[in-house]
């Protein structure tokens, strides 16, 4: 089975990953921070906003089972792209709206994605989610990892 990694930064990352985890040709997801300056980030640490990192999901899908371009669709319907450095009550660089590409491919159909979202209609101010380069990936402490399941959660309470 051959897979593919995607990054995404859509505010707090225990419902994202959630959200991501339980689509079918998902292989994998992993929360953790990306995009910053320091190494070896913790949660601490990001949460100072002095980092530059941003809470992130990585997910490992098939391709074959699921389209890039499907879980950019559910990247968009799963918060607000139009709030810089925000979402909902949480505010910080930590909790930018960002898609980290991992190959040319995946840049292309970000920013179509992006376009298409943005000229939608669906929100009243401008999409202002970035996509970069997939930087280094610093995986979450443990106790973030599935954490919404782990509390016999779905979803957080915003």
């Amino acid at each position: 089975m051959r897979t593919e990694n995607a990054t995404f930064g859509a505010g707090c990352f225990w419902g994202v990953e959630e959200t991501f985890r339980k689509l079918k040709g998902v292989v994998s997801t992993a929360v953790g921070y990306a995009g910053g300056t320091k190494d070896n980030p913790t949660y601490e640490a990001v949460c100072t906003d002095e980092t530059g990192h941003a809470e992130v999901v990585e997910v490992e899908f098939n391709p074959s089972q699921i389209a890039y371009d499907e879980l950019l669709d559910v990247f968009w319907s799963n918060h607000n792209p139009t709030t810089l450095n925000r979402q909902g009550p949480d505010v910080g660089r930590q909790y930018r709206s960002v898609i980290f590409y991992h190959s040319p491919e995946q840049k292309s159909a970000a920013e179509a994605s992006r376009e298409r979202v943005d000229k939608s209609g669906r929100f009243r101010s401008p999409v202002v989610t970035t996509i970069e380069r997939a930087p280094t990936f610093w995986r979450a402490e443990e106790y973030h990892q599935r954490y919404l399941e782990k509390r016999g959660k779905s979803h957080c309470a915003i």
